[in-house]
This record gives C-alpha cells, sequence and structure tokens, in this order.
C-alpha cells in the first residue's frame, strides 16, 4: 500500500508539473501571437483608421470577435472591396456607414490576421481592468483622503485651543509681574535710552528741530531731482552711439578705408536728393560678381557675401541670375522726426560738407553707429559757425534773382527755386 501511494504521488505530481508547463508554453504562445500582432497593426498603419475602444475613421475594434466571425474577418482584410462587390450583407453595411473604403492587405496572413485579432482582444482586456479599477481605487482614495481630512481638522482645533488656553495664562501672569515692578521697569528704560542714544541720534533730532535748515535741504533736493529729469526729458529720441545688428556684417572700415571707395558710389542719392539712399544690391553685385574673398575662407565664397548672392537669386557656379530675389532689410541707424526737413544735396553740393562732419570717421568704422546727436541744437550750433560757401551755381542764381528785384523786373517763385520738389514733398 505504501509502495502504490509512492506510485500514485509520483504520478500526480509529473501531472501537475505537466499541466503547469502546458500552461506556460500557452500563455507564452498567446502573448508572442498578441505582441506580432501589435507589431503588424502598426507597421500596416491600422492605428491611423482603427483603435480599441473609440471610433476615428474606421469602426471601434472593442467587440470585433463577438460581431464578426474569424473566417470574415480574415476574408474582409484580404479583400475588402471584394466582398462589397459580392454582395456581402455586413460588407455593403460597412461601406455605407464608413464611405473610406479600406485598403487590401494581402500580403498578410491568416496566422498575422489571427495575431491582430489576439493584439486587439488583448487591449479590451487592459480596457476592462482600467474601467474596474477606476472607480473603486477612486472611491477609496477619496474616502480616505476626506477621513484623514476630518480627522486632521480636529486634531488642530484641539491644539489651537490649547495654545490659547496657554497663551491666556502665560498673558495674565505677564501683566501681573509687570503691574508689581511698574517703577523699576521705567526707572530702568530711562537709564537705558539715555546711555544708548548714538551721536547720529542726537543729530537728527536738533537737525529737525531747525526748520531753516531743512526747508534749505529740501529745496536743495527738489531743484537736483528737476535738473535730473529736465536732463532725461532732453535725450529722450537721442540715440547717438546706437548701432544695431544689421542682415550682413558690412564693414566701412574695409571699403571706404582700406579700398578708398567713395562714399557717393554706394549712396548716390546724397548729390541729388534729399535722402542719402541704400544702394540696391545690384551695386554690390558691380564687384562681389568677382571678388568673393575666398582667400580669407579656405577656398570657399564667404558666407556674407553668400547672402548677398541669395538676395539677387545669383548662381556663383554657372554665373546667372534666378527669378527669385529678396530684398536685404537693412536696419535704420540714422532716423531724424517726421517734423524735421533735412536735404542731403543742399548740405553735400550746395555747402559741400563732408560725410564724416555728420556721420563721423565712417571710414575707420567696422560696424557703423550714430556718431553724431542729431539734436535741433546740435544742427543749430553748426549753422551758428559754419561760413556759407558763395562760390557755386546754387548762389549765382540768387544774386541774379536779387538784381533783377533792383532793376524792378518781375520774379517768379520758379527762378528761386519754387518747382523743387522738397519744397513740398518730404
Amino acid at each position: 500500500m505504501r509502495n502504490i501511494s509512492s506510485v500514485l504521488g509520483r504520478l500526480a505530481k509529473s501531472i501537475s508539473i505537466s499541466l503547469v508547463l502546458l500552461f506556460a508554453v500557452t500563455t507564452t504562445s498567446q502573448a508572442q501571437d498578441a505582441a506580432n500582432g501589435a507589431a503588424l497593426f502598426k507597421s500596416n498603419a491600422c492605428n491611423s483608421c482603427h483603435a480599441v475602444g473609440k471610433k476615428i475613421t474606421g469602426p471601434d475594434l472593442k467587440g470585433l470577435s463577438e460581431r464578426r466571425e474569424e473566417a470574415w474577418i480574415v476574408k474582409w482584410i484580404h479583400n475588402p472591396q471584394g466582398m462589397v462587390d459580392s454582395g456581402d450583407e455586413q460588407a455593403v453595411a460597412l461601406k455605407a456607414e464608413y464611405p473610406t473604403m479600406m485598403a487590401p492587405y494581402a500580403h498578410l496572413s491568416e496566422t498575422d490576421i489571427k495575431d491582430i485579432i489576439a493584439y486587439v482582444q488583448a487591449e479590451e482586456v487592459k480596457l476592462a481592468e482600467k474601467a474596474a479599477k477606476a472607480p473603486a481605487g477612486g472611491a477609496a482614495a477619496s474616502s480616505d483622503a476626506s477621513g484623514m481630512m476630518i480627522i486632521g481638522l480636529v486634531a488642530l482645533f484641539v491644539v489651537a485651543v490649547a495654545v490659547i488656553f496657554a497663551l491666556n495664562r502665560v498673558t495674565k501672569t505677564l501683566e501681573k509681574v509687570i503691574a508689581a515692578n511698574q517703577a523699576t521697569i521705567a526707572a530702568a528704560q530711562a537709564q537705558h535710552e539715555e546711555a544708548g542714544e548714538s551721536s547720529s541720534a542726537k543729530f537728527a533730532k536738533a537737525f529737525l528741530k531747525n526748520k531753516k535748515l531743512v526747508f534749505f535741504v529740501v529745496l536743495m533736493v527738489v531743484g537736483l531731482l528737476g535738473v535730473a529729469g529736465w536732463k532725461a526729458m532732453w535725450n529722450v529720441g537721442v540715440h547717438e552711439g546706437y548701432k544695431p545688428v544689421q542682415p550682413i556684417k558690412f564693414s566701412h572700415q574695409i571699403h571706404a578705408g582700406v579700398n578708398q571707395i567713395e562714399c557717393q558710389y554706394c549712396h548716390g542719392g546724397a548729390f541729388k536728393s534729399k535722402n542719402a539712399s541704400i544702394p540696391s544690391a545690384n551695386v554690390c553685385m558691380n564687384c562681389h560678381n568677382t571678388v568673393t574673398a575666398s582667400d580669407h575662407y579656405d577656398g570657399e565664397i564667404s558666407p556674407e557675401i553668400l547672402k548677398i548672392y541669395r538676395a539677387v537669386d545669383y548662381d556663383p557656379e554657372t554665373r546667372t541670375y534666378g527669378n527669385n530675389p529678396r530684398p536685404i532689410e537693412w536696419v535704420r541707424i540714422h532716423n531724424l522726426p517726421d517734423f524735421a526737413y533735412f536735404n542731403h544735396s543742399q548740405h553735400v553740393v550746395v555747402a559741400g560738407v563732408e560725410c564724416q562732419t555728420c556721420h563721423g570717421p565712417i571710414q575707420d568704422m567696422e560696424e557703423v553707429y550714430q556718431y553724431s546727436p542729431l539734436t535741433m541744437k546740435w544742427c543749430v550750433d553748426c549753422h551758428k559757425t559754419t561760413e556759407v560757401n558763395a562760390d557755386n551755381a546754387y548762389y549765382d542764381q540768387l544774386i541774379k534773382a536779387h538784381e533783377k528785384l533792383k532793376k524792378g523786373e518781375k520774379m517768379t517763385a520758379a527762378m528761386i527755386g519754387g518747382l523743387e520738389c522738397g519744397k513740398c514733398h518730404y
């Protein structure tokens, strides 16, 4: 009997181990199927139209195995349009509800499709577990939080009552002690104040008693604040030293200084108009279609010159221009108020003023900045000291006009520059 029971025990143990191994193998196989299905689901872009638990552009896949037979699902994925054309009722109903027809996936084997179904079922299980856990966990957490909050509030109330009671007892005791020693405390306090008063405190008291001195100091402070405010307001709108970052690092030192290019070669408007004008990119290309500064960049074109090429859509390899030019967004540096009129040609041509008089040593500037304040006072001071150069055609015309007036001849506004555009148009 003992031998039989021993044999039966070993047999039961063997069967148990086999069942455990079989369950493990089955579970692993299913996990592998679901994992492969997940990979196929994503690699074939199924997730762009379908999801488990919600509709996207295609139907919700939740409950797919309950709604459709596995064989039907395999046929549908292989050739959905063929099933619609064959008159399958379920396929026709899907086509009516979702007009966008799913593409055929004939390259997927039947095993692949079953793996995808396994993945969908695994996602359904996760959704169910999440739905089951959320309310219970949330309610428990909420209940625990409410209980802890009530206990905390009760404890806080008890502590507050105890503290108030203790402070009340301490206050009454201190009041009794102070009342019993009032005279001693007053004498000690007076002695301490007399001994500890500093020289600065004594000076402050004496200063405040002298009303005339206080008035004089207040008057001086008001005067200083007025001067500081006037100086601050006087400099509003003055941008002396302003040097913004430009889209292209153009060096006036190299062009006007080292290469001695005349200012008017680029700023031709200074001779004939109110504005000196910003040169167009075509003026730059007069030189830079051949000058590339490549000797400073290991045989490559300078990155700043490349910006000019991009602006005029120029290809340095083929030496041709394209049809997509773009403006260079230069940042303006010298800017007068709208109510102030200044004419470059009047100063450069008629008066013979050098560019450096207003713009400073432009030939030495790596980056241009505003050299002069350009205020009204600055202009007026210059006009007070600058002698008029009468030896030019402009003043010759004025002299002739005055001679005609002396002789009693008629003279129109046009004869003294009344037709110049700048007289009316700023």
